[in-house]
């Protein structure tokens, strides 16, 4: 009989692992409370079912026999994948750990207990009201982001440049809206030494890192630049600090004990010179970054995920940007800079030129809401460039260069 495979969310971007599974002769059983999910017309089997509800998702497991389980690219279903592998005794990272990564709220108190650089931050019910978060906030430097502690995409995160009661009563609201555990947390903004926020993915094995895929996040200031945009890769960041980021990353996953995976990261290098973990993900990148990192180091992520969550970790991921290795490829998000009716996608000639695959999510004459987070995109452009400063140059251009029309 065939080893099974669980998965959890048959979403556009996670319908590549199902595929890879597919691929490696496994069975694939796939969980999603979506009736209209596209992963349901690839896996063999299908589930309507919430992947936040981990007694249904073990019952489902143990119904099927499965040898395997990931949540591939989703947040929210980390700790139900954790939950359902430690019940049944299969391959995964600690459910303490996943839990740790998946809260902010348990996220920020760690890095600080554990000697991690951190930004001073408070978590608090989102039932708070503005006078009383700012009174928690005493002592904070201005600007504070609040944000929900357990969401991704940048949804429901708001920059608050002065303590005002009335901003934080905005904030709060624009948070609460995107919290499913009711906890939202407000931390100092970090100023950037470095002017791009380190992102892309890494990919552990047996303790290590192996696979570094850094990259810089292109972000739109036109619309707040909040919300990614596209990854540029390689990084521009120094070799020295380069360094200093992977010393701080390779800690943190030996003080949690992750054991393997493909993690999605976000980093800022503050002006004070350290590397600051904003997020480290214990998933793959959305945005299709697996698929971006394939294209620059030759190395399937997603399968290499597939084999690590059925228990084979004797994968060769082995891929460290400051090698030179790597073509210069960029991803970027199509966006809608305000609310209507799309009528299509221009590109400027002098970057359209370097586009080698599109996917493009949204038909003419849908209605597309303008980027307040990630789940607003458009779809995404592939580029490769001759080289890092033709990219650079083309990138910090990017929102003249890249027209969504909607009227």
């Amino acid at each position: 009989m065939r080893r099974t495979l669980m998965l959890l969310g048959g979403a556009r971007h996670q319908v590549p692992a199902i595929e890879a599974a597919k691929r490696l002769g496994l069975r694939t059983v796939l969980c999603d409370y979506l009736p209209d999910n596209p992963g349901q017309h690839v896996a063999d089997v299908f589930y309507q079912e919430s992947t936040t509800d981990r007694e249904k998702m073990l019952e489902v497991a143990c119904r099927e026999h499965i040898d395997g389980i990931i949540s591939f690219g989703s947040d929210a279903a980390l700790p139900s994948a954790g939950y359902v592998a430690e019940s049944l005794g299969l391959p995964t990272n600690s459910l303490a750990s996943i839990n740790t990564l998946s809260n902010k709220y348990l996220f920020r108190p760690y890095l600080a207990e554990h000697g991690f650089n951190c930004p001073k931050a408070v978590s608090f019910s989102a039932e708070k009201d503005g006078s009383s978060v700012l009174a928690l906030c005493s002592g904070m430097r201005f600007p504070v982001i609040l944000k929900p502690t357990d969401s991704s995409g940048s949804k429901g995160v708001t920059v608050i440049a002065e303590p005002e009661i009335a901003g934080y009563d905005a904030a709060i609201a624009a948070a609460r809206e995107f919290s499913r555990n009711g906890i939202l947390l407000c931390e100092e903004y970090i100023e950037r030494g470095y002017p791009h926020v380190i992102g892309g993915d890494i990919f552990v094995t047996d303790g290590r890192v192996r696979f570094w895929g850094l990259m810089d996040a292109v972000r739109d200031e036109s619309i707040g630049g909040l919300v990614p945009v596209g990854e540029a890769f390689p990084s521009g960041l120094p070799t020295d600090q380069a360094v200093l980021l992977k010393r701080e990353v390779q800690g943190l996953v030996t003080s949690l004990g992750l054991r393997f995976g493909e993690m999605n990261l976000e980093v800022i290098m503050g002006r004070d010179g350290k590397p600051y973990i904003i997020e480290l993900g214990g998933r793959a990148g959305g945005n299709l970054i697996p698929q971006q990192l394939q294209d620059v180091s030759g190395i399937n992520l997603t399968e290499a995920s597939v084999r690590c969550a059925m228990g084979d970790e004797d994968v060769d991921v082995d891929f460290d940007p400051l090698s030179g290795e790597g073509a210069p490829i960029a991803t970027l998000v199509p966006h809608a800079r305000e609310s209507g009716l799309f009528a299509g996608l221009d590109i400027d000639p002098a970057l359209d030129r370097y586009v080698y695959r599109s996917e493009i999510f949204a038909k003419e004459g849908d209605h597309v809401e303008r980027l307040v987070n990630g789940s607003k995109s458009l779809g995404i452009l592939f580029l490769r460039f001759p080289d890092a400063s033709t990219m650079r140059r083309l990138l910090a251009k990017a929102p003249q260069l890249v027209n969504v029309r909607v009227h």
